[in-house]
This record gives structure tokens, sequence and C-alpha cells, in this order.
């Protein structure tokens, strides 16, 4: 079962983005963008055409995730944009079957995210649209917050869902994930992890990545959901 790590640019110095993206980019398997208007979260970050230009410079495939108002019109924009993932908040969209449909129709895959409030089980029917499932294991909107150790039922929930739909979902985890707790997320039934913190705000961002990638393995290699 393969690992991906995805470093969240939200820890990286917005003054030397394009560098600070090479600089995870021989370890990295995506690049976690966030996308934040100030509206559906307290927190203003980039909008497309820094998006834009970002892809156009690096070479490790972007995963936007958006923290928007109105998914519904702007989320399948980012695909065109060359997002490679486009996760949107299924608490921002009205018609998420849709505007999962609109990104894979731009040739991206569609990621579906769920806040810490919002219970899993009433979008159960959406999976067969989805190529990913996000579960915030922090309340959207600030890096560097405290993993939420509560959600991980519903990241086993999550797994557990796609087996028995017998779907090929990424099962993603965002916030908090650190070398402390990233084995949790994996044994728990994710396969995708994003790190910001974890990974700019040390010494050797690759090695960081290295670690967190085993750690996550060994997990993943002796837990309930992987190979049965």
């Amino acid at each position: 079962m393969g690992i991906r790590i995805s470093p969240s640019i939200l820890s990286a110095d917005f003054g030397n983005l394009v560098a600070q993206c090479n600089l995870v980019a021989a370890g990295a398997d995506w690049l976690h963008v966030d996308v934040m208007d100030n509206h559906f979260v307290p927190n203003l970050t980039i909008g497309p055409v820094v998006v834009e230009s970002l892809i156009s410079q690096v070479s490790t495939p972007v995963d936007c995730h958006l923290m928007i108002s109105d998914a519904d019109r702007w989320a399948p924009g980012y695909a065109e944009l060359g997002a490679k993932s486009v996760t949107f908040h299924v608490e921002a969209a009205t018609n998420p079957r849709q505007v999962a449909r609109d990104i894979r129709s731009h040739g991206a895959r569609a990621g579906l995210a769920i806040k810490p409030g919002t219970k899993l089980e009433h979008y159960e029917d959406l999976f067969p649209e989805l190529d990913m499932i996000l579960i915030m294991t922090v309340e959207p909107g600030f890096g560097g917050q405290s993993f939420l150790a509560d959600q991980l039922p519903k990241v086993q929930r999550a797994r557990e869902i796609i087996k028995n739909l017998g779907l090929d979902i990424w099962v993603q985890v965002d916030g908090g994930v650190s070398q402390s707790t990233i084995e949790q997320c994996a044994a728990a039934g994710a396969d995708t992890f994003v790190a910001g913190s974890a990974v700019y705000n040390t010494q050797d961002a690759l090695a960081a990545i290295a670690n967190l990638r085993s750690k996550a393995q060994s997990a993943t290699d002796t837990s309930w959901w992987c190979g049965n």
C-alpha cells in the first residue's frame, strides 16, 4: 500500500515560495496548497493567480485544498489551472456531487474535505464520485494546531466505507500530522498525509519527510485495513 506525503506550503516561507517547493521536491509526493478566502475560514492566503504561477514553476503535482465559500463556482477552475487534485469542503458546496464531477471533467482528482464537526455518514453516497476523502484533524484555517485524536474514528470509518464499496479512494489527514501522530493516522486507515510544520519547521525537510514516510509505512503494514 503506497504512502503519500504532501508537505503543506502554509508553513513555508511565502517570500521564497518556489524555492520552498523545490526544497521538498525530492521527497514529496504532492504539494499541499491551502487556498483560504477569509470567509469560509478566518484566514486569507493565496488565490488562483498565485496558484497558476506556482503550478507553472514546480514539478511536484499540486493538490489544492480549497477552504473557500461557494465551491460550486470556484473549485473546478483550479483544475483548469493545472492542479492535479482539487479538494473542496462539503460544507461549502451546494451540490458536492456535481462539483466532484466538474473537477474530474478537467482531468484532476476530486477530493472531499470534512471538518471535525461534520458527520461523515451524511455523505457516504458521494464516495463513488471521489478520488480522495480528507478528514480534517484540526479546525481548518491555520497551520501549527494541535492534532485532534478524536477524529481518528472518522478516519477508520472512511476506510471501512471504501473497503465495503470496493473503491480506490485515498484517505488523507490534515492537521497536526507529525512524527508523533502519523502512525496513529496510518493505523486508523489514512494513506495520504499533509504535513506542514513537521516538514518546514525542521533543519532537514527531506529527512523529516523520509521519517514520516517510514513511520506511516510501518504502521500501515501491520494495520487492520491493509491487504485484507
